[in-house]
């Protein structure tokens, strides 16, 4: 009985040792760097209008997309930069949005229907982004929609901090991803 304990103990050890050896380590992730905080721009425009704003949490980065259905990526403008307060196109109106420090997301498309003026976007003015639950954010601190003005469609994104992000056109869609940090770890 004492030998058989002792051989299934050797066993078991040796499997623990084998399965520990065979499950390859993961690669550590590396966050980009060298995006920086100056204000980023791309001056052209679409009639397409903002249907959707949502966000998503990445190893490195919090992000935000704006979906802009049927836009040509060369036609899909954009100006993101840090601003002292965030104020609504047309009237100045202070939208008071939560962080500490706050982005102004412009998006060159309107979030009505250029022929009807109906809404294409559900937001409401100083309110934040429908359907956006922050829970678990690491930079993403608020949203706030400010409004859809001659065209051009503006957000508030409220942050940490001042941290670098960097804004990318995919599709029909405009992209801003903030780091976590000003390091290249997660």
């Amino acid at each position: 009985m004492r030998r058989s304990r002792t051989t299934w103990a050797t066993v078991a050890l040796m499997g623990a040792t084998l399965g520990v050896a065979a499950v390859p380590a993961q690669a550590a992730t590396t966050c980009p760097t060298g995006w920086g905080s100056i204000a980023k721009k791309q001056a052209v425009s679409t009639t397409e209008s903002v249907t959707n704003a949502r966000t998503g949490r990445h190893a490195c980065y919090d992000r935000l997309v704006v979906d802009v259905p049927g836009a040509a990526k060369a036609h899909l403008g954009y100006s993101v930069r840090y601003v002292d307060r965030l104020r609504q196109d047309g009237s100045g109106r202070l939208i008071p949005v939560a962080g500490g420090a706050v982005l102004e997301v412009r998006v060159a498309a309107p979030a009505y229907d250029v022929e009807t003026g109906a809404p294409t976007y559900p937001g409401r003015v100083a309110r934040p982004l429908p359907g956006v639950d922050l829970d678990g954010y690491r930079t993403f601190r608020d949203t706030r929609f400010a409004g859809s003005f001659e065209g051009d469609t503006q957000f508030g994104l409220g942050v940490r901090a001042r941290l670098p992000f960097r804004v990318l056109r995919v599709d029909d869609r405009v992209v801003v991803d903030v780091a976590h940090s000003w390091s290249a770890k997660p």
